[in-house]
């Protein structure tokens, strides 16, 4: 898709959740081997701001770099002018390497599904919200930055790791809010046993099975994740899990089964 960025147009799209790729009129753009596109995503990150040499070799290396960093640096920036051709523009400022022209398109249209999913649930919109958040979540395909090994992109990828969970969790409690708890049951256990401390994902796994009449089970996943949390933190679950589970022992009507909410 053609964009203007810097008072410059471009046809490149670039993706980053999930392996970064770069796609020019929806041909792939070959990149170069890993740590020139290590590279490519510091730079992109830094979203047309200028990144210094020594920032940039920080980034990437961490502070180990190899003895020829330096023309390892040139070298890849070199590539990545001849991978990107024309549109994008990848300069060094006097001050550091700048890269112009180009967004990360993905991220983009994740944020604004983001903050439309915000809008829509805050306006009481609940299906919307959900059904935002859901497009979102599409984007992904893996990890964030998957397979590019850096310091900097390490540290954004559990960021990123963090954000995605988040809105997860929106999405999901807006599905148990729209009756649709038995179709997330699944989901939601395999979600608590790939992040086993995670409290918001064992309340709602915990909300999803009262709501689909299986408090008993509910009891036994606020059991098991406070073994968890014991064992690995020496802590007790936070006040949100606490509440839901006194909730379930003194069975709150509000958390009896109830009628799914028809589809508009």
């Amino acid at each position: 898709m053609a964009e203007q960025t810097s008072g410059t147009s471009h046809t490149v799209r670039i993706e980053l959740l999930g392996p970064l790729r770069a796609l020019r009129d929806g041909a792939e753009i070959p990149l170069g081997p890993p740590k020139q596109r290590a590279v490519l995503a510091v730079l992109l990150l830094q979203e047309g701001r200028p990144i210094s040499y020594d920032g940039l070799v920080e980034a990437v290396w961490g502070g180990a770099p190899p003895v020829h960093v330096r023309n390892l640096v040139q070298k890849y920036v070199s590539g990545l002018r001849r991978a990107l051709g024309d549109g994008p523009e990848l300069s060094w400022t006097g001050s550091g390497y700048r890269l112009t022209g180009v967004r990360v398109d993905d991220l983009a249209e994740r944020r604004l599904l983001v903050d439309e999913a915000l809008a829509a649930r805050q306006a009481g919109e609940v299906r919307r919200a959900v059904e935002l958040a859901h497009r979102a979540e599409e984007l992904w395909h893996g990890d964030f930055a998957e397979g590019l090994h850096a310091p900097y992109l390490t540290a954004e990828r559990l960021r990123w790791t963090e954000k995605r969970l988040t809105v997860l969790e929106a999405r999901l409690e807006g599905e148990i809010a729209l009756g649709r708890s038995f179709e997330y049951v699944h989901e939601l256990v395999r979600l608590v046993a790939a992040h086993p401390l995670r409290e918001r994902l064992a309340e709602l796994l915990m909300l999803a099975l009262c709501r689909t009449g299986r408090p008993a089970d509910a009891l036994t996943v606020y059991e098991e994740a406070r073994r968890r949390l014991a064992d690995a933190m020496g802590a007790d679950p936070g006040p949100g899990l606490r509440s839901l589970h006194t909730r379930v022992l003194r069975q709150d009507p509000a958390l009896l089964p109830g009628p799914a909410v028809p589809v508009a």
